[in-house]
């Protein structure tokens, strides 16, 4: 009961942290807050607990399963032994031969070529048109602005906002923030699949939990938005139907694999490099004195500023430490090196009760470099609203992370 009220606390103290950056409290429409809250726990309870959709979802997570397989089959005809096939030597230690970029990566291009193709074929323009219609009628997120923080459960902060560029001129500032604020608040499907096969072992379902939380991230990047901007513009775009981003289904495979590389290596230099960038600095703060008995750590001290945050989503006080120097790593460097980071953490470390918390807070954009991505992904879209991108920026930031923080508290209490 104690971890339940605790992550009730957490709920009620994420939305009082953003009170003081509001615009204009006067102006905060309370109804709306509470049901954004309300159809986060619906959305949780229905995807998690409604027996036909854990069963699809199930289902979801094998053809991740023939997904990997099948791309597996790509990379070891171009790697060898590399890239998953048979090794022209004996092998003592199979986990020695596993290589993350030539085995596991690889399926970013492929689930990027498929996510094109899909988008073509008017799949998941029907989707997101489905969803889309659910919170228009919930939330009233109409519109251009609406359709972008949707269609972001399957694509990525700066692959979404492509689909209404010639509207994001005239978009308020309160509409540029929820599209902000739910790019980075979701991940693109591409790595969601990615992270499904780094937790599959540990996790059992763990696709159906990224997408439930994507999902449940709507409401949560429209409530923090609109407490910061209550929207005072009644004059909002329509837009009717998603417009076409292929000409051909060979066109959106060709694009969709090129989109997908450039994806691929910009992970795997982004690894590389922040990898050796956190190595660097414990180096340095290596020399600071030991406190308990360990050496100080960028991990420790990330554990320590971000635990309260972490008790505050459920978890208990001695695990709540190993929880915040995940949302830590997070926050400053990516949730890729946080899911790399979990997925090391021995199973007896954290219950799976924490586990699954940590999995719905750390599942999003929400970090530093995806502040320097948006401003100069939708900036170059439209360079006359750079100025409020910048602005926006880092209230985005803030609204994606706690937003991520209290989906994690919903999961901690509907799934006990």
């Amino acid at each position: 009961m104690t971890l339940y009220l605790q992550a009730l606390l957490g709920i009620a103290v994420f939305i009082a942290l953003v009170l003081p950056m509001s615009r204009n409290i006067r102006r905060i429409n309370w109804k709306l807050v509470g049901i954004a809250v309300v159809l986060q726990f619906v959305i949780c309870l229905l995807l998690l607990k409604a027996p036909f959709v854990k069963e699809g979802l199930l289902y979801l997570n094998q053809a991740v399963g023939a997904l990997g397989a099948a791309t597996l089959k790509g990379s070891s005809f171009v790697f060898g032994y590399l890239g998953g096939g048979d090794t022209p030597f004996t092998v003592t230690n199979p986990n020695a031969v596993v290589t993350f970029a030539f085995q596991v990566l690889p399926l970013v291009i492929v689930m990027s070529a498929l996510s094109a193709l899909l988008w073509y074929w008017r799949i998941l323009p029907v989707i997101i048109r489905g969803i889309s219609w659910l919170f228009e009628r919930a939330l009233g997120t109409r519109g251009p602005a609406g359709l972008v923080a949707t269609a972001n459960i399957f694509l990525g902060q700066t692959e979404a906002p492509l689909l209404v560029r010639p509207y994001l001129e005239r978009m308020s500032r309160y509409e540029l923030l929820l599209v902000m604020t739910a790019g980075m608040a979701t991940i693109a499907g591409s790595v969601m699949v990615i992270y499904s096969a780094m937790l599959g072992e540990q996790f059992e379902g763990v696709l159906g939990h990224l997408i439930t939380k994507s999902i449940m991230s709507v409401p949560a990047a429209v409530l923090f938005a609109h407490i910061m901007i209550p929207d005072d513009d009644d004059a909002t775009q329509t837009l009717q139907e998603p417009p076409r981003i292929y000409s051909s289904a060979m066109d959106s495979i060709t694009r969709g694999t090129s989109d997908g590389l450039a994806l691929y290596l910009n992970i795997v230099a982004i690894l590389i490099v922040l990898t050796a960038f956190v190595a660097l600095a414990n180096s340095v703060v290596g020399f600071l004195p030991m406190v308990g008995g360990e050496a100080v750590t960028l991990e420790r001290i990330a554990g320590w500023i971000f635990s309260p945050i972490a008790w505050l989503m459920g978890i208990p006080w001695a695990e709540a430490a190993t929880v915040g120097s995940l949302l830590g790593v997070k926050s400053v460097l990516n949730e890729f090196i946080a899911f790399i980071q979990l997925s090391a953490i021995p199973p007896e470390a954290l219950s799976e009760r924490s586990r699954l918390i940590a999995i719905y807070g750390l599942c999003g954009f929400a970090n530093l470099a995806s502040i320097g991505i948006q401003i100069s992904g939708i900036g170059t879209m439209v360079p006359s609203r750079r100025g409020d991108l910048a602005e926006l920026a880092w209230p985005a930031f803030v609204a994606a992370t706690l937003g991520s923080c209290m989906t994690a508290c919903v999961v901690g209490i509907v799934a006990g």
